[in-house]
């Protein structure tokens, strides 16, 4: 028999199963080792066709580690590149000829230098900036190519036709909050703005930013927001959000572009989303305790009621399964998942945190070869507690 952690695992691991196809925020990410990914608060730089991607490594005490990939979807694990822990937050630089690490640790500025991209940083200064003894944290690295200085610390910052866009938290602790962008014509301000990137009761889809990334394809120049989902004590379970941004220019503003699912070739810059799938719409499905649903487009279940769809044809192993709900109050209760004979139900946000805040949440199911698969969706929590289901959804592709 399974146990529920082992469910869970066989659930949730994509990367274990094959190649990664797509980038779906608030679900765990996994490197090409079949290993959770582990680098926030970081950032990525390209160097030739490969992405480099930096952070902040929970599972060795806060070193800087590092992965690799080329196409922002699949990433091999380089390694911790430094002995040094506790350095939160940090970003990779070339401003010269040897290869350098930011970061910050006990609210000091540290860096760190290599003659190789890949290992060997050594520790090179620790000071405070600015020079008056200011005591700061949770910092990040812009590369502005219109000055001499190479470098400016900052949260989050990008730049587009002269525009200089600013994306800052609020001070929350780890829990997530609206996040605001301010612009500017020079890297030296003023700064004006503060207005959402977000539906505020969002909370920036519950991240807070880390990096911005453009991508200057062939097609399109697409500006991406790489956030952390950070968990209660921004520990091994927290996540990531990335996800496109609309950038208007005119208007200085910038808005995240929610998919729940979705991919950005890194020659063309085009974002695609998928457009194949199997549709299992509620009226096809059974309900405990109930006669045929009939044409009904959405079943509502209180606690202990249960929708089954059966006969669901997969192409075998780990494949994307869009689970279309809403719920009336996540406070109250939560979706719980069972897939063909599994002994155990699993909490559909333990899968992809997103449950209970969108109304299309993407899990990866491992799933028979062939049409005789079972997943059943039961409702769990006080009286009161209302689950709207619209159906399931197969991605094919």
């Amino acid at each position: 028999m399974l146990s529920t952690n082992l469910l869970v695992a066989l659930l949730a691991v994509p990367g274990a199963f094959g190649a990664t196809s797509w980038i779906v925020p608030g679900t765990a990410w996994y490197d090409t080792s079949g290993q959770k990914i582990d680098a926030h608060g970081g950032g990525i730089v390209k160097r030739g066709n490969t992405f480099y991607w930096l952070g902040q490594s929970v599972n060795n005490d806060i070193a800087p580690q590092l992965y690799s990939s080329t196409d922002l979807l699949n990433w091999e694990n380089l390694g911790v590149q430094a002995s040094i822990t506790q350095l939160w937050r940090p970003k990779y630089a070339k401003p010269n000829g040897e290869y350098w690490i930011f970061g910050q640790q006990d609210r000091y500025a540290d860096s760190l230098v290599s003659s190789s991209l890949v290992g060997g940083y050594t520790q090179h200064a620790k000071v405070y900036l600015p020079p008056d003894s200011y005591s700061y944290s949770d910092t990040g690295m812009f590369y502005d190519d219109s000055t001499a200085a190479g470098a400016y610390e900052a949260p989050g910052m990008f730049k587009v036709d002269g525009v200089y866009f600013l994306i800052v938290s609020g001070k929350t602790g780890w829990r997530a909050n609206p996040n605001k962008v301010f612009t500017a014509s020079s890297i030296d301000g003023p700064w004006s703005g503060g207005s959402d990137i977000a539906p505020e009761n969002e909370n920036t889809y519950n991240s807070q930013n880390s990096f911005e990334l453009t991508i200057a394809g062939s097609q399109a120049t697409t500006y991406i927001y790489m956030g952390d989902e950070w968990d209660s004590s921004g520990g091994a379970s927290s996540n990531y959000t990335w996800l496109p941004m609309s950038v208007n220019t005119g208007a200085k503003t910038i808005t995240l572009q929610y998919y729940s699912m979705w991919k950005v070739d890194p020659n063309t810059g085009v974002v695609s989303t998928p457009t194949s799938s199997a549709k299992y719409p509620t009226s096809a499905a059974s309900v405990s305790g109930r006669t045929a649903l009939s044409a009904r487009s959405v079943v509502s279940l209180g606690p202990g009621e249960e929708i089954t769809f059966s006969n669901v044809t997969a192409a075998g192993g780990t494949q994307w399964v869009k689970l279309l709900y809403n719920v009336n109050d996540r406070e109250d209760g939560e979706v719980h998942l069972f897939v063909n004979d599994e002994p155990a139900p699993t909490n559909v946000a333990t899968l992809n945190s997103r449950a209970g805040y969108a109304s299309e949440v993407p899990v990866a199911l491992k799933l028979n070869e062939g049409g005789e698969n079972t997943i059943t969706l039961s409702a769990v929590g006080r009286e009161g507690f209302n689950v709207e289901v619209r159906g399931i959804e197969v991605v094919g592709d």
